[in-house]
């Protein structure tokens, strides 16, 4: 099975491509899809970015799955 890696990069010359992030241990031949990268309608954040970009919660877990026990046992036989 084939795996496709998308990483966003920058064209430096018209045969040279500088990558913004690692490909890990990907080597030899491969196929380079070149398409300009245009933000999105909401800014150009990438959703886990703002995830990464929030502050840490303090709620502990007892709470949070009490919540969701809650909210499980309101949807009845559904």
């Amino acid at each position: 099975m084939q795996r496709a890696i998308i990483v966003r990069g920058h064209l430096v010359g018209p045969r040279l491509i500088e990558l913004d992030e690692s490909v890990g241990d990907l080597v030899g031949e491969v196929e380079v899809v070149v398409r300009p990268w245009v933000a999105d309608a909401h800014g150009g954040v990438d959703v886990f970015e703002f995830i990464a970009s929030l502050p840490p919660g303090n709620r502990e877990r007892d709470d949070i799955d009490r919540q969701v026990a809650e909210e499980r046992a309101s949807w009845g036989d559904r």
